[in-house]
Parts: C-alpha cells; structure tokens; sequence
C-alpha cells in the first residue's frame, strides 16, 4: 500500500532508499560507476547523482531507468520516479 502522506526527509524512509542503492552499488562500481542520493522531492522523485564512469557512461539513462528506479520503486513504493541531477546543482 503506498502512503500518501509518507515524508521524503524522514531518516528511516531515506534509509530504505540507501539500503537499495547499497545493494545495487557493487554493480556499479564493478564498472567504475557509483550513485549518491541528492534529495527525494515532494513529488517522491529521487534525485541521484551519476558518480565515477555511471556520469559519462552512454548506458547510465538505461541503467538508471530498468536497473536503479526498477529496484528503488519494488522496494520504497512511495517513490514515482528516479531522475539524475548534475554534480553539484
């Protein structure tokens, strides 16, 4: 069931999250890559940056859309989207 009122700066939500990117992590790093969790909106939109080789890499968008949302979304629920934000911004 997904909340509707589930607050994306709450400690233990935003650790649900990290507990999914710590399990999809070796993936990447396997090929130079990493991901960091910049923010969750509002809107239940995660915003990662694209660390390492995943932040030039030509198959990141795939890799952040059938790989890292697919696995973020089976396990927080609550979330709607995964998008990439720029180092830094």
């Amino acid at each position: 069931m997904v909340s509707a009122v589930q607050n994306p700066t709450d400690p233990a939500f935003l650790n649900r999250i990290e507990e999914t990117l710590d399990s999809i992590r070796p993936y990447l790093m396997a090929d130079g890559g990493s991901v960091r969790l910049r923010t969750v909106t509002d809107a239940m939109v995660v915003e990662l940056e694209l660390l390492g080789a995943c932040g030039t890499c030509p198959m990141s968008m795939m890799t952040l859309r059938a790989g890292i949302e697919q696995a973020i979304k089976r396990a927080v629920p609550e979330i709607t989207r995964v998008e990439a934000v720029t180092p830094g911004a």
